[in-house]
């Protein structure tokens, strides 16, 4: 007969009192969650939209004819502006670089917060959050999870977007260089990796609207406030980007920097208005989790 396990006390293991064959870390893998999110409707949902857009846009062309870029344009650096309508139909790059163009100012910001703002309070509205606790899944450890978890399915919808319109814009208007609005191209093997920093650096700008949405999910129960509140507070930053009277301080503005990724769409690559826009944008997004992972530590759950 085997001897009876001992309490921690008795074997002197004071220091870890878990269970036996207890790992914190191995409570709710990022694959367990992944999973979960990927077969919610709204995940689908949000997929079938993003992968629509070019299919949508190759339409409003054909009826509309190739675009004079009269209402195009973008901000380069945070301060210049170039009109990438005016080539959307040269070649599937600048038809991708356009779709990028045209849902970077806020149909992108929609998945994010969508994303990282349900993640938590969802589990609160379904009074499912406590019983992951009491699994026990330690708090940290559950936050860890869904957030990086929700900022990958964001890269995926950053990443999905360009990527159709690649495949879109190749069978509707062929492969080819990117044609710079401001003068002259940038070759076929260059262009795959500028719209890879494009995609990037849009990835980057978006942390502080997920860093708000995931701060708020763990602040309230409704997964809608949340999101909507997220979504307000970027549209906010970008309405306040546009008070010129606000003069330097605007460069302390996220939004002021949001298409700053027009820098990399130029025939010398100029890096300065996406590190400024990344150091301002990363900033805000570590206060924000920060304050998440603080406030949620100490707070009661009820639900």
């Amino acid at each position: 007969m085997s001897a009876p396990v001992q309490p921690p006390e008795v074997r002197g293991d004071t220091a870890h009192p878990e269970a036996v064959g207890y790992r914190a870390r191995r409570t709710l893998p990022l694959r367990v969650e992944a999973m979960r999110q990927l077969r919610r409707r709204r995940t689908l949902l949000m997929g079938g939209v993003l992968a629509a857009l070019p299919f949508i846009l190759i339409i409003a062309f054909a009826i509309g004819g190739t675009p004079d870029g009269e209402d195009g344009g973008g901000g380069g650096g945070g301060g210049g502006r170039i009109n990438l309508m005016d080539v959307a139909t040269e070649s599937a790059a600048n038809f991708a670089a356009t779709s990028l163009f045209v849902s970077a100012g806020f149909l992108l910001v929609v998945p994010v917060a969508l994303f990282c703002g349900d993640t938590v309070a969802s589990e609160a509205s379904w009074s499912s959050l406590r019983y992951l606790l009491a699994a026990p899944v330690p708090r940290v450890r559950l936050l860890w999870s869904k957030l990086v978890v929700a900022l990958g399915f964001s890269l995926a919808a950053m990443v999905l977007l360009p990527l159709v319109a690649l495949v879109a814009g190749t069978a509707a208007y062929g492969w080819g260089p990117l044609k710079l609005p401001t003068g002259g191209a940038l070759s076929a093997g260059d262009t795959v990796p500028r719209l890879a920093i494009v995609v990037a650096f849009i990835f980057v700008s978006q942390l502080v609207t997920a860093g708000l949405a995931f701060w708020l999910s763990t602040k309230t129960d409704a997964p809608l406030g949340a999101v909507g509140g997220a979504v307000g507070l970027t549209i906010v930053g970008n309405v306040l980007d546009a008070v010129t009277a606000l003069g330097s301080w605007r460069d302390f503005l996220p939004a002021h920097w949001q298409f700053a990724w027009a820098d990399a769409l130029q025939p010398q690559l100029e890096w300065g208005g996406m590190i400024k826009g990344t150091a301002v944008s990363v900033t805000y997004a570590l206060i924000l989790f920060a304050l998440a992972f603080r406030g949620f530590s100490r707070k009661d759950i009820v639900s």
